[in-house]
């Protein structure tokens, strides 16, 4: 057939590198510690230990947890270090800050673990448009890691890339 649809793609040598399917399941949330203050304000170091104390940490299993103060309370880094000890029997990841600060190190973790071996001396084109939460900062880690592999990269979608570099 002279009119036969061939996939130039799928043919193609190009590889997909996608953010999108390292993205690790699993509930996000916000550990705001404001409530554990006198007035929202001042950590009572006595007042503070008895609600770590009594709080059932064992409710953020296998959950991503990002700790923040709403306020403008001034929270020494003891604090933050003992509500990490008690969570991280049960957590995945804890971390300061907020929850696109917690997708970005989730992120920069599972990068500088992934083997890319595959891709060497291979046109890459790091896929856009994910449908989960994947931080911006996650493609720049993306691209520093895959840049000295790569023969070349570009961002997007096979039939409207973006060039990036190219060796």
């Amino acid at each position: 057939m002279a009119n036969e649809i061939v996939n130039r793609v799928a043919n193609s040598k190009l590889m997909v590198f996608d953010l999108e399917d390292l993205y690790p399941e699993g509930e996000r949330r916000l550990f705001d510690i404001k409530d554990w203050l006198y007035e929202g304000l001042v950590l009572r170091e006595k007042d503070f230990r008895e609600q770590v104390k009594n709080y059932n940490w064992s409710q953020h299993k296998n959950q991503y947890i990002a700790i923040t103060c709403s306020t403008d309370a001034i929270i020494p880094a003891w604090a933050f270090m003992l509500l990490v000890v008690n969570l991280e029997p049960f957590v995945e990841k804890a971390i300061i800050g907020s929850l696109e600060d917690l997708e970005t190190s989730i992120y920069q973790d599972i990068i500088n673990e992934i083997d890319i071996d595959s891709y060497r001396d291979k046109p890459i084109i790091v896929k856009g448009c994910a449908n989960k939460p994947v931080p911006v900062n996650a493609y720049t880690m993306a691209i520093k890691k895959l840049k000295p592999i790569a023969k070349s990269l570009m961002y997007g979608e096979a039939c409207s890339s973006v060039p990036l570099f190219k060796r």
